[in-house]
Order: structure tokens, then sequence, then C-alpha cells
């Protein structure tokens, strides 16, 4: 893997590596190194970063209580750059790459609760079943006026034109081109990291956009959307704006998701197995939503992870409050998009922007893998808005969190040391937040109550 890499580093004149560890939360961390010692490192195993990387809060915060998973001496991991991974970085005057990395004990066993190492969890599970999932995230991002203040609420850019927009302009072409500088950078910074996105349309938000990536490998595509992320918010800052992939960043606007298309083929055949040969629902795919719209509601915080993740998921709002299922409905939490039998997939619309796209992802199948294990029967398909229906998801992260506490199915296979520490860091943020004084409150309880 070192000569792969080292190759890749000298015929493109890397001078550094940004070596990258996504957190709990999706949050990039890492090291920058000289081309020439991070490939030294990797040869000696001295590319190392404290294990509490994994244990940080969004609030840069460490949660208590979990010393028994996370020494509180904080023995260092080693890090192994996936060289699968390793791409250009675009922006920066001195050539850069990055690369996600690995973590591993002082034994050589993967990092139990690392994010990145989960998902590879739930795949092995595919594999051994024979099945090869295939996912295509869709994933919505608001451009902001820059905001120096954060008790001021957030308001939409300028455009081209000179004005900005105030109101709902779903798949505007003329919408669009208002930012056609933005996105035309975004553009030749995906290519020049070889992020396969596919379109970029403008959504419903007021500057509000949506790139669909081509559909393909779960992992490779969870690093795609950890940097297409980062690109954005480079390319934002570049031009005088935010991007911001909060779930709800502004409360007269809708929400922005990270819709996840997903179907399983039979690895060996490459046929997909949610289609029987005569090109009808397969007995798997059935289960495969019986085990989202049973389990998914239970999981919540993989992917809603945050206190604003839930003011996203209102009724009428092109977000679900619930798990009904239907034919290309998208009023349900679980859509089935109109397609061939070839391409046959199921929608899942729950997850927001804000989510860390490993969990997100591996939650989705993992549900979908204990449905399809277990042989579970969905409820009836949904036909009409499911908005009607009652509420099946969570309405605070306080809740869901009880719910995920409870979730035996699923902690049997991401283990109990990562739900024990993801619900540590998930309770302290909520601390964090309930200790802060909200101008709703100053407002109407002050002088009143």
């Amino acid at each position: 893997m070192t000569t792969d890499i080292a190759a890749w580093i000298k015929e493109r004149g890397i001078a550094e590596v940004e070596c990258i560890v996504p957190d709990m939360n999706g949050i990039q961390r890492g090291k920058v190194l000289p081309a020439g010692k991070f490939l030294k490192s990797i040869t000696d195993r001295t590319l190392r970063i404290p294990g509490s990387v994994f244990t940080v809060t969004v609030t840069g915060d460490y949660p208590e209580g979990i010393d028994s998973i996370v020494p509180a001496f904080d023995p260092d991991v080693v890090l192994v750059p996936d060289a699968a991974t390793i791409r250009e970085a675009p922006g920066y005057k001195t050539p850069t790459a990055y690369v996600i990395a690995d973590a591993f004990d002082s034994a050589g066993k993967p990092v139990a609760i690392a994010p990145r190492h989960i998902l590879k969890k739930v795949l092995g599970l595919y594999e051994k079943r024979g099945w090869r999932p295939v996912i295509a995230p869709e994933l919505e991002f608001y451009l902001v006026s820059k905001n120096l203040d954060a008790d001021f609420p957030l308001v939409p850019p300028v455009g081209r034109s000179g004005r900005a927009e105030t109101g709902s302009q779903p798949y505007g072409l003329e919408a669009l081109s208002e930012f056609e500088d933005i996105i035309e950078h975004i553009y030749d910074f995906c290519e020049k990291a070889a992020l396969n996105i596919d379109t970029m349309i403008h959504e419903a938000g007021a500057a509000q956009l949506e790139v669909n990536f081509e559909h393909g490998d779960p992992l490779a595509l969870a690093d795609e959307a950890l940097l297409f992320k980062r690109i954005v918010r480079q390319v934002a800052l570049e031009h005088g704006v935010y991007a911001t992939f909060m779930a709800k960043p502004m409360s007269d606007q809708p929400g922005s998701a990270m819709h996840i298309h997903q179907s399983v083929l039979d690895a060996e055949t490459g046929r997909n197995v949610f289609s029987t040969p005569n090109g009808r629902d397969s007995a798997l795919f059935r289960s495969y939503i019986a085990g989202l719209a049973r389990l998914l509601p239970q999981v919540s915080p993989l992917f809603a992870p945050n206190v604003n993740s839930f003011r996203r998921m209102r009724p009428d709002t092109d977000a679900p409050i619930n798990v009904q299922w239907g034919s290309d409905n998208r009023s349900c939490g679980l859509r089935l998009p109109v397609s061939d039998a070839k391409n046959r997939r199921i929608e899942n619309r729950l997850p927001g922007a804000d989510a860390n796209p490993y969990l997100a992802i591996a939650a989705s199948l993992v549900c979908g893998y204990i449905g399809m294990v277990e042989r579970m029967q969905p409820p009836k398909m949904m036909s009409g808005n499911a908005y009607n229906r009652a509420r099946t998801l969570p309405r605070t992260l306080e809740g869901a969190l009880d719910r995920f506490s409870h979730c035996k199915p699923v902690r049997e296979y991401f283990g109990t040391d990562f739900f024990e520490v993801f619900y540590a860091i998930k309770d302290t943020e909520l601390y964090a937040y309930q200790s802060v004084i909200s101008s709703w409150e100053r407002e109407h309880l002050l002088l009143k109550v």
C-alpha cells in the first residue's frame, strides 16, 4: 500500500498530506504532514492520534463516564491511511492531498467505536450473505450570508443579480444561475478531487441547493460525502458566503436532507435481489422495507444527531414525521422511486444533511439487513398523504436518545462500546444546549411570567 501511495504522491508532485479521521459527528479531524514524513510514518507506524478523537463533542468537549472504553490517560491509536481514498485537495497553494485513515489500537485491532469501522462492519455482514449493497446519496445544503454573531438569524446571500432570494424556487433554473460562479467552482473542485457527483439542482429553500451522487459502494460514497462538505464550505468562503449543512438553518425555510437511495445486489451475479426473476417486488425487498420501518425510529440519533435535526422533521415541510412507505410518495419517510426491476430501490428520506454519512448509511443498511435475515413483514403501503398519519419519529433529541439506548437489535451489531460512547457524546451535547437561554424565552417570558 505504501508503494502505491508513494507513487501517486510522486506522480502529482504532492508536498503535503492531510490525513483525515472522521469523528463521531462526521467532523474531519487529523493531521497535516509533509509528504515525505507522511510516507515514512506509514512504514514505521508512527502516524498516531489520541484515541479520544472519537469522543469529542460538537462543542469540543468530552463526555464523562466512558473511561472503561476510552481510558482517561488517553492512549494513542495508530492511523492507517486507506490508499483508495487518496485524492488531490483542491484550492491549496501548496500541492496537497486528502487521505482518509482508519484507526487501530496497540494490538492491531480496529478501533471498535470509529464510525468508518462501524460502516465497514455492516458491509461485512452483507458480504457474508453474498450480498452487495449499493447506495446513492442526495445531499442538500444552503448558501447563506456570512454570520459573525450567532445571536442573529441566518439570511440568504445576494446572488449575481444583486438581490437575495426571499421565496421558494424549487428546480428554478434562473434561481440556480444566481449562484452559477459558486456552482461551477464546486464542480471544478469536485472534479479535481475525483468526487463522482452527478446533477445539482435548486431546492425549495431560498439559496438551497442539492447535489446527487452517482450510485456505488457505500463506504466510498460516505467518504465522498464527507469530503464534499469540506469542499463546498471552502468554495463558499472563497465567494464571501457560508455553506451550511445544518438540518434546519432558517426557521422559515425547508430543512436540508441527505436522502439515501439503496438497493442490494447478489455479489456473484450482480442481480438486484429486490426484484424477482419476473420483475416483481421480492420477499427480500419487502423484508428490507420492514426492517427500516421497524428499527429506524429506534436509532434516529444516527441520522438525526443534533438538537437542530428534529426541527426539520415537521408535517408538510418535505421532511418525514413517520416511516410510512409508498410508491413515488414524498410524504413518506420511505419512498419507492419509479424504476424498472434492475434498478428497484428504496429511498430513505429520514437522514438530515447534518448526519455523519458513515453512521447514517450504516444505520439504514443494518436496519434493512435485520429485516431481511429475520424475514420481517412490512406494514401496508401508504397510498395517500403520510402527514395525515400518526408521528412515529421522536420529536426531540432527548426522546430519540431514550429510544436509541434501548435498541437491542442494532446494539448487537454495532457493539455496546459504540452505543455507550455515542450516547454519552450526544447526552453531553444535549446538556450543553439545554444550558443556553434562548431569545424565545427572553421574548415571551422575561416580562410576562
